[in-house]
């Protein structure tokens, strides 16, 4: 249950509000002034803080900036009939998440609540990695802590990278396929960057429309354009001296990639309706699933933003890159959601892990996630089996039909690491020359299956001259003839 904590004066407001939150689910404490409030904030936490501006002894933005000392990570709102854009500045140059002017509706203090109450969550909700050397500090322990889950070679680069870039305050660009982590490394970075103790705040740029992106990003004045009935804070503004992630960067149109690269340039942003810059200190994590080099090539994206962005680049690997890990972060959704759904002794069977295994997983971790979560809330006797997990029974070694070149390549990579150590067990020497040698032999074949046994076809497909073709052919038809036969 979300904690929150009302400061203010005002006896009959703080009934209103108290009745109000109550009901929405929230557990409500209510201090009368900012001493006594700074008490309370001492012995307990919060999630969310809303306090008043024009408060005995001690006013509201001196209430703040001492909550900033003892609750760093805790979202303030700061209420308002004052509703001037000095006030505002000042405000959250001190630290304060948003601001209310007197009298609110109730949909703008749902809304805002809610925000910020996520906000909360995501910032107090560690985001954990295996530490790639003994010197690595994880952060302390946090409810609901997340956490970063896989040994394979793949993974152990990630959090090496992550180790070494967190505290170095520059821009990162997260690439990967959906579904693969992209915001947990982007919340991982942040948790262990000297921002920790600073906001973070998520913006999907592919879920807000187009003709409301800058606003959300640099904030209105009233009356800047219809509908805009109050003072909006940008997240820009709200995110001073923290850490920004902007996902699905390559959705955003170029008229706001330029916007952005101004800001990232100069420091400062301009709420929309305002000719007043406001200078912010803002780090950016950004993330897509794109190819933002051929976007820039095809003209989509802005190549000054893109090198701006990608000071440190991270790129997760699919799944199916990493079939390594598979057991273990079935293991590991398995625990959370057992104990989420109360299903104690639930477990995984072997064939139900094999099929997992074998799966070529297009949705990469989240499709895996939901569907452990879905054969744990089925699954019957404490057992997962294989019909318990809803997924396909297609050839699993079929790759999807929607590949690109890249992608199959990734695929035979994958392939070659699942044998590799197999090989290396049985071999004693001369494993480069025998794969290779291999290697060639299937080529070779296949290129002529394909082109119907024309020499000069296969020979362009392979790249290769036709020359060194049939000097190859030769080769291995020479050494077919001398291998002896079976007995």
């Amino acid at each position: 249950m979300d904690k929150i904590l009302l400061i203010d004066d005002d006896e009959g407001l703080i009934h209103f509000l108290s009745r109000f939150f109550q009901r929405k689910g929230y557990a409500v404490t209510a201090c009368a002034t900012g001493r006594q409030a700074i008490e309370t904030i001492g012995r307990q936490d919060f999630d969310l803080i809303l306090l008043d501006y024009k408060m005995p002894e001690l006013n509201g933005l001196d209430t703040l900036s001492e909550i900033r000392g003892i609750a760093v990570k805790t979202p303030v709102i700061l209420m308002t009939a004052y509703g001037t854009t000095n006030l505002a500045i000042e405000a959250m140059k001190r630290g304060a998440y948003d601001y209310l002017v007197k009298p609110f509706e109730k949909k703008d203090l749902t809304g805002i609540v809610s925000e910020a109450l996520q906000v909360s969550r995501q910032m107090k909700q560690i985001v954990r990695f295996p530490a790639a050397s003994a010197d690595q500090q994880q952060p302390a322990d946090s409810r609901d802590s997340l956490q970063m889950i896989g040994s394979s070679r793949q993974m152990q680069e990630i959090y090496k990278l992550i180790g070494q870039v967190a505290e170095k305050d520059v821009s990162v660009l997260i690439t990967g396929e959906s579904g693969t982590g992209k915001e947990l490394a982007a919340r991982a970075i942040y948790h262990h960057s000297q921002r920790k103790e600073k906001p973070f705040i998520a913006v999907n740029c592919a879920a807000i429309p187009e003709s409301l992106f800058e606003s959300e990003l640099f904030g209105h004045e009233r009356g800047a354009f219809t509908g805009a009935e109050r003072t909006y804070i940008g997240k820009f503004e709200r995110c001073h001296k923290g850490t920004l992630f902007l996902d699905e960067i390559g959705e955003m149109s170029p008229p706001l990639q330029a916007k952005l690269l101004r800001a990232l340039q100069t420091g400062e942003i301009e709420r929309l309706g305002s000719g007043q810059p406001i200078t912010v200190d803002v780090r950016i994590i950004a993330a897509t699933n794109k190819d933002l080099e051929a976007e820039v090539r095809a003209g989509r994206f802005r190549e000054d933003l893109y090198w701006r962005l990608k000071v440190i680049s991270l790129d997760l690997p699919a799944l199916r890159q990493r079939k390594h890990d598979i057991a273990e972060l079935a293991q590991y959704f398995l625990a959370r959601f057992a104990t989420e759904y109360d299903r104690p002794g639930c477990y995984i069977s072997e064939s139900a892990l094999r099929k997992l295994k074998d799966y070529h997983w297009p949705g990469n971790v989240r499709e895996l996630e939901n569907c452990v979560r879905r054969a744990v809330l089925l699954c019957t006797g404490g057992v997962i089996s294989e019909g318990s997990l809803m997924i396909p029974n297609a050839d699993a070694d079929a790759p999807p039909q929607n590949m690109n070149r890249e992608q199959l390549i990734d695929r035979l990579k994958e392939k070659l690491e699942e044998i590799l150590p197999d090989i290396f067990r049985i071999s004693e020497q001369d494993i480069h020359a025998n794969i290779i040698e291999i290697v060639e032999e299937t080529l070779i074949r296949k290129a002529l299956e394909e082109c119907g046994n024309n020499q000069v076809k296969a020979a362009e497909m392979l790249g290769i001259s036709r020359n060194t073709l049939r000097h190859r052919i030769k080769k291995q038809t020479q050494k077919e003839n001398q291998e002896p036969e079976g007995e």
